[in-house]
């Protein structure tokens, strides 16, 4: 009976989610590919893609561009100028940055900069 729970222990070990996840969270600055996440979880590209959906409720790439808004937010909030924010989290280039931020936000990084400003 014990072997039954350890062969069940080491399946869900390996289907687990957080060596991606811990991997995202120290990359996130640096390009993702699918295929090394599912190879840290020992997945295939496909299961991964779906396993991950299933239990973070997003998509990988989602997942990881809400991560990369978010660390460009409290930059931003900082005084960070967007340009260099950008290259920090992971993104292309500024330009890259104002579509994702716009698309996520409702505005630019330079309004959401404003926006904060004002607040204080």
């Amino acid at each position: 009976m014990e072997d039954r729970f350890t062969g069940v222990e080491a399946v869900s070990r390996r289907r687990s989610l957080e060596p991606a996840l811990e991997y995202i969270r120290a990359h996130l600055s640096e390009p993702l590919r699918l295929e090394a996440l599912a190879a840290l979880c020992d997945l295939s590209l496909w299961r991964f893609a779906r396993v991950f959906r299933e239990r973070v409720g997003v998509s990988p790439g989602r997942y990881v561009n809400a991560l990369r808004i978010q660390h460009a937010q409290k930059l931003l909030s900082q005084g960070v100028p967007a340009a260099r924010a950008a290259s920090e989290v992971g993104f292309y280039d500024q330009s890259h940055l104002n579509r994702r931020f716009k698309r996520e936000c409702g505005m630019t990084p330079r309004e959401y900069q404003q926006s904060r400003s004002a607040a204080c």
